[in-house]
């Protein structure tokens, strides 16, 4: 509100809660831990399941720490920031939604005995700060660069990050699928590496068969059958022509109503449409293609000219799927038929093929000469296990796609926390000031994900975290971490597990970043209003009197 006199005035009416101070960051220190401690159980290969109810009563089982957080409803802020960190994760990278939860979570939680003693935040913000500045130089100093080609070391990099999801189970597949798709799609100009799997890579689920049977097809599959039954169902090295028009008459766009004074005025309108389809026709049947692929409608006389053309016609495919095709087959999308050319017809596929799957038609463009796009094709049991394991081979393919476009490589299975816990807490034995025990709290923090993996197995927690830090605390032991099966210490390049420096790096950055934002929040006003009838506060908001506005 603005008063009579110089400055803004706020009022709060009734129904305005204010809480502010300690109080806050301390609550919303508890939020966080909450919602760490609802998925701390999903981390490492004896993670357990999440089993979700939506309101519409759909069920969805999975353990992995975006799919989870996405299905809860929370109300408190902090707990929805947290939850938006996941998501946050999930799109940049891909992988490591768990980690960056757990790890946020606990540098709150260690923050909460400083905020106690009357600590200011700022001291706090400063020295996790500092912290990060080291953690992102020190896993750059810990990482080994890996060969991209070497088809071994990327299927052992690619088995350790979906070793702890239900597709584990069929690992060598999975490994092969997401190498396969991400090289199909991978494309490399002018020194800059681009890896849409997004766009470029579908993932199509039918339901039946067995999960051995999913593949990588070097081409596209679409839900889509010809428009006419007479067209060829099955073309070998076929000509394509995409359009983004329909082969249909267009209606008068701004005349609503046409008054007809004769009878042979209709027929003249009827031979008008009818002269508009031929041409239309006549411009693609020109250019000899074998199978004509439209976002838009294809009317029953365009259906016709194609039948006698010896065209296959597949109309209203997504605008994505247009886009695949393009890629595949070398094929441009056109707008309008009168501007097609001979280099806007797609040669490079070698087979067109229409198949039945269970109940539906499928259309094939596949054994394409250089495909930039590609389809995941994949079987399985039910329709739940189809969309978990979706999910997994999507975090397979971010992993891929990482170490792609940054080829390097740290130890797993909590070793590179625990060696960069043990490097900052060396660093912080330089310091003097009052910073120094919250950034030992960073290192201590760090902890969480080898602690977190030996609680998952059941093992004793004291005892083998102890081991793991007398490991790290002699010099180049930095590849020690925990066998996430066994719960023992192990050195984990005799295991082969690895993660991308990508993944560890965003995961650091995004938890300390959102621990120091949710450490400067000191004051949460809500005016939300309160149900009517409710004896605390008035049902709407007061509207301030004109004594309320007065300087």
């Amino acid at each position: 509100m603005f008063g009579r006199g110089s400055g803004p005035i706020l009022v709060l009416s009734q129904n305005t809660k204010r809480e502010s101070g300690r109080k806050v960051q301390l609550e919303n220190v508890q939020a966080a831990k909450a919602i760490a401690d609802i998925i701390r159980t999903c981390l490492g290969p004896r993670a357990m399941l999440k089993m979700l109810m939506d309101p519409m009563g759909g069920i969805v089982m999975t353990n992995d720490g975006n799919a989870i957080l996405r299905e809860i409803t929370v109300q408190h802020p902090a707990a929805q920031s947290m939850i938006e960190i996941s998501r946050t994760q999930d799109e940049e990278i891909g992988d490591g939604t768990t980690s960056v939860i757990i790890l946020a979570g606990e540098l709150l939680s260690v923050a909460a005995p400083f905020l106690e003693q009357n600590i200011h935040p700022t001291v706090i913000i400063k020295a996790y700060r500092q912290a990060l500045e080291d953690l992102v130089e020190i896993l750059r100093e810990v990482s080994l660069p890996v060969d991209i080609n070497n088809q071994e070391q990327m299927t052992n990099i690619i088995k350790s990050c979906i070793g702890t999801k239900f597709i584990g189970k069929w690992g060598n597949l999975a490994c092969q699928i997401a190498l396969d798709s991400v090289k199909t799609v991978f494309i490399e100009e002018n020194g800059r590496k681009e890896i849409d799997i997004k766009r470029y890579a579908k993932v199509e689920k039918i339901p039946g068969g067995t999960i051995e049977e999913s593949k990588v097809l070097n081409g596209v599959m679409i839900n889509k059958d010809v428009t006419h039954p007479k067209m060829k169902r099955r073309i070998e090295n076929p000509r394509i022509i995409l359009l983004d028009c329909p082969l249909e008459y267009k209606k008068g766009e701004s005349m609503t109503n046409l008054e007809l004074s004769k009878e042979e005025d209709f027929s003249r309108i009827l031979e008008l449409e009818e002269e508009y389809i031929q041409q239309v026709c006549s411009d693609i049947i020109r250019l000899k293609p074998d199978v004509v692929f439209t976002e838009k409608g294809i009317s029953d006389l365009a259906q016709h000219f194609f039948v006698k053309a010896g065209i296959s016609a597949v109309r209203r495919v997504r605008k994505t799927d247009n886009n695949r095709i393009a890629r595949s087959c070398g094929a441009t999308v056109v707008n309008r038929t009168d501007e097609l050319k001979e280099e806007d017809v797609g040669t490079e596929a070698g087979l067109f093929e229409i198949k039945k799957i269970g109940d539906e038609y499928f259309c094939f463009v596949t054994e394409c000469k250089n495909p930039k796009a590609c389809t995941i094709l994949l079987r399985g049991a039910s329709k739940d296990i189809l969309h978990e394991v979706e999910r997994n081979l999507q975090d397979a393919m971010s992993v891929t796609r990482n170490v792609m476009i940054e080829p390097y490589l740290l130890p797993g299975g909590g070793a590179v926390e625990m060696a960069v816990s043990q490097l900052l807490l060396e660093k912080s034995k330089l310091m003097t000031d009052i910073h120094q025990r919250p950034y030992q709290a960073v290192a201590k923090a760090l902890e969480v994900i080898p602690r977190t993996l030996i609680q998952n197995c059941g093992a004793n927690m004291i005892r083998t975290l102890t081991a793991l830090r007398a490991k790290h605390a002699s010099a180049g032991n930095t590849t020690w971490g925990i066998n996430g099966e066994t719960g023992e210490v192990t050195n984990i390049v005799e295991l082969g597990i690895w993660e991308p420096l990508a993944v560890k790096q965003q995961a650091y950055k995004t938890a300390v970043e959102t621990a120091i934002l949710l450490l400067r929040i000191d004051d949460i006003v809500s005016g939300s209003k309160k149900a009517k009838g409710s004896d605390d506060s008035p049902a709407a908001p007061q509207q301030p009197t004109e004594e309320s506005t007065k300087d």
